[in-house]
């Protein structure tokens, strides 16, 4: 994962962690860590969705950008449908960052910022001839 539940907290508190990972059945004032892991994991999951094809996963070291990221797209994870507009407008901005990174218009700024190399399997299109054609079809065309 680009980030950890220490990162949330740092960056979130731990009182909106807690608002925020509650689920029935849980105690209140403490964060669920599970759920708040899990919306880092399809966080996670979702960058790699955007910058797989331009870097070899997993990456080697994660850069600091991807961890802010990473945090901002799990906390839009956890509000869910009631999530305010201020956090929904960073994930758009998150979103079109990682689309910029994925184009190739970004880089991350990793030591071997080099794309992911082909893997050498090429498709190729072949074909046997022409099926029907005058000469072939003995005066019935």
């Amino acid at each position: 994962m680009y980030a950890s539940v220490a990162d949330m907290i740092s960056r979130f508190g731990e009182h909106d962690l807690a608002l925020l990972s509650w689920r029935e059945g849980a105690a209140d004032g403490e964060i669920n860590t599970p759920v708040v892991e899990q919306a880092l994991a399809d966080a996670t999951a979702e960058i790699n969705g955007y910058i797989g094809g331009r870097y070899k996963l997993p990456l080697a070291q994660v850069p600091a950008v991807l961890t802010g990221h990473c945090c901002s797209i799990a906390r839009y994870l956890l509000n869910g449908d009631r999530a305010p507009e201020q956090v929904t407008d960073r994930y758009k901005a998150v979103i079109r960052f990682l689309e910029a990174v994925g184009k190739g218009d970004l880089q991350l700024g990793l030591a071997d910022d080099q794309p992911s190399q082909p893997t050498g399997t090429i498709a190729v299109m072949q074909s046997d001839g022409l099926v029907f054609s005058r000469r072939n079809s003995k005066g019935f065309i």
